[in-house]
């Protein structure tokens, strides 16, 4: 699990610096590489919650 949260917080750091490019330059391209993280972040926090479930039993 621990492997889970390095990825999380990865993909945290991918999607905020993207993000901020977007938001101050107006970066399309930037934009469209933090949604896509986003997908892959919501996959990975769903397996999280799985395994926090799991590991809570």
């Amino acid at each position: 699990m621990k492997n889970l949260v390095e990825q999380i917080a990865a993909g945290f750091e991918s999607f905020a610096k993207d993000a901020a490019l977007q938001v101050e330059n107006g970066n399309k391209a930037a934009g469209a590489r933090a949604r896509k993280v986003t997908l892959e972040l919501e996959k990975l926090l769903k397996q999280f919650r799985k395994e926090s479930i799991a590991a809570g039993k």
